[in-house]
């Protein structure tokens, strides 16, 4: 099977890759890392298992984040699940004998300041308990590590341990995985709205027919709280535009994935490095972000996060406002007139970005961009996911909001939501990560921004 929309119905729209089902044990809407690691782990568990993707398997910021696939700065509650992940990557790798664009090359953060590097032992602090790989490097160290850059930094956090993976081509990759494994992926279908009957959800309703599904997980990604709201769930979830770069082929003078105050970067596959803006990010205004405000000041009074607000979002995205809030089952949704969410870059950005890595490297000569593109990034006032089941509407669950990390966490969320369908003690601690968070009266608390 080939990912990606090639052929096209006469009104315009893509033109589905395989029949529908009538019934299935569980239906997933979205094609991302979440949701194509749950069909592969259920069609593992001999669940019978549908994805419904309204676009093309990871057309959004699941082939469009920086690859890291890393413990490092991760919030507690994650740590034990990001190291789950990192061994399943290895074994998913194996299984599409080496396809994924694995590689263990460490991530870096890197301290202009020693009350950054006190940060960082903080941060290992917290993590001692499980025994990570990270560990403090003094200028030397990380000057040696980072390939004698120019630049001011004192010492670093580094883990050795920690992975990449070529988004782009790992999520397809694992996609055909699970549909050989007896997945089915049905691209340029929107599941318009769940099914329901007697107080449960019985199913979906996609802009081709109804599945009936015994259980349902929305990983819709920026497109969740849309969808949520729609069936009278509220969650305060928002997206912000992040830009990235790839350069063209460079000379190799730096193996790690690093990230300071300014700029992230990692090499690739191709010879080239992905560059991207650290803490920066661009909120769109619109509705929803009006509404959820409040519950953002706290994270905003950190100071840890750099995000601008930008003119109202454009004409189709989840949170403009001429987008619909409320549709019904037989007629079209925001999500078949919308079927790629596919912000334009920031060229001022991408510009500073190769500006900045010429400078670290002058040794390296002119950095040519070979491509750049941004993603929305789906994020949560306390910077962790939402991954429950939704106590209004009994047998769906949700898994969104994964702020940025997604990408590395993906297999191990996947492997949970599977056991979480099937009824299954999933081995971690998901508190954190209940939505009650945002209704119950509990104090938020920022995860790091590390």
């Amino acid at each position: 099977m080939t990912f990606g929309i090639s052929a096209f119905r006469p009104d315009g729209a893509p033109l589905p890759n395989a029949p529908l089902p009538d019934a299935v044990d569980l239906a997933i809407i979205g094609g991302g890392v979440i949701g194509i690691a749950t069909a592969l782990f259920a069609a593992r568990a001999g669940l019978s298992v549908v994805v419904l993707e309204k676009g093309r398997v990871a057309g959004e910021q699941s082939s469009r984040n920086w690859g890291w696939i890393r413990v490092q700065g991760r919030d507690r509650s994650e740590i034990p699940i990001t190291l789950e992940a990192q061994e399943l990557w290895k074994a998913l790798d194996t299984d599409t004998h080496g396809r994924l664009g694995l590689r263990q090359i460490g991530v870096t953060y890197l301290a202009r300041t020693d009350s950054d590097m006190e940060g960082y032992q903080r941060w290992l602090d917290i993590a001692a308990p499980f025994n990570v790989s990270s560990h403090l490097s003094d200028r030397a160290a990380m000057r040696e590590l980072m390939g004698e850059p120019n630049a001011p930094w004192v010492g670093a956090l580094h883990t050795p341990t920690d992975m990449k993976a070529e988004p782009w081509i790992a999520v397809p990759e694992l996609a055909r995985l699970a549909e050989s494994d007896g997945a089915r992926i049905i691209e340029g279908c929107a599941v318009r709205t769940l099914d329901r009957a007697a107080g449960r959800v019985t199913g979906v309703v996609t802009e081709l027919g109804r599945i009936r599904a015994e259980q349902v997980v929305l990983a819709g990604g920026a497109w969740s709280s849309l969808f949520l709201r729609r069936h009278g769930v509220d969650i305060p979830q928002l997206s912000v535009r992040s830009t990235v770069l790839a350069t063209g082929p460079l000379p190799q003078v730096l193996a790690t994935g690093a990230v300071d105050d300014r700029m992230a970067m990692r090499p690739r596959e191709d010879g080239g490095y992905t560059l991207a803006p650290s803490a920066y990010g661009e909120l769109f205004l619109g509705p929803d972000a009006l509404r959820h405000v409040r519950r953002y000041l706290p994270l905003a009074m950190t100071g840890e996060f750099d995000v601008h607000l930008r003119r109202p979002a454009p004409r189709g995205y989840p949170d403009a406002i001429s987008t619909p809030r409320q549709w019904s089952a037989g007629e079209q949704s925001p999500f078949e007139r919308m079927r790629v969410l596919n912000p334009a870059p920031n060229a001022e950005k991408v510009s500073e970005l190769t500006r900045r890595f010429a400078q670290l490297y002058p040794q390296v000569g002119a950095v040519p961009v070979q491509t750049a593109w941004a993603g929305m990034i789906d994020v949560l006032p306390d910077v962790v996911p939402v991954v429950d089941h939704v106590a209004a509407l009994p047998g769906l669950i949700v898994a969104t909001g994964m702020c940025g990390h997604g990408f590395g966490i993906g297999p191990a969320f996947g492997r949970i939501l599977c056991y979480m369908v099937r009824g299954q003690s999933t081995g971690h601690d998901l508190g954190r990560f209940t939505m009650a968070r945002f209704t119950d009266g509990s104090r938020l608390r920022p995860g790091p921004n590390l």
